[in-house]
């Protein structure tokens, strides 16, 4: 169901492989998924789009997911009400097109509809990840606090504050 537009959708169940394969060719900046895993994610997810074929994915998750995973807790432990950007990725081939920002305006959009004034996420810091930490710069997102997790990696938290 690619969209030659650029335009955000739901998913449907055949792309999962293509969105799979797309987030596993990033998993030194999202994590490696199990394909059952990446299942369970976006089913747990309150907010999944995609653009293209597999030319972009964002997964976000409430307050209220059922979701062992050690950032989310530590955001979970601070706010009481958040919409969590699990992972954003765009496939090098669609790099430059605004699909992520087109993604997060349609998260805002969801998040808006949904009564939620505060958007999350975190981006690693050691590893470093350049590109993520301008473009969410870019749109508003401010650092709230930094942890070092177990697998050596260091991630600065930041949030977007919604306005009504």
């Amino acid at each position: 169901m690619a969209d030659a537009g650029g335009v955000p959708r739901v998913p449907a169940g055949d792309d999962l492989p293509a969105l799979l394969a797309l987030n596993n060719a990033h998993a030194v900046e999202l994590s490696w998924q199990a394909p059952d895993a990446f299942a369970r994610l976006l089913d747990r997810a309150c907010f999944v789009r995609c653009i293209g074929a597999a030319d972009a994915l964002l997964v976000a998750l409430d307050q209220d997911a059922q979701y062992d995973n050690p950032n989310f807790a530590w955001l979970a432990a601070r706010h009481p009400r958040f919409v969590y950007i699990d992972r954003v990725v765009v496939a090098a081939h669609a790099r430059g097109r605004g699909l992520a920002r087109r993604l997060y305006d349609s998260l805002i959009e969801y998040a808006r509809v949904h009564g939620q004034q505060r958007l999350v996420c975190e981006i690693n810091a050691e590893p470093p990840n350049p590109a993520s930490l301008a473009f969410h710069r870019g749109l508003g997102f401010a650092p709230i606090g930094q942890a070092r997790l177990p697998g050596g990696k260091t991630v600065t938290y930041f949030e977007r504050v919604l306005r009504a």
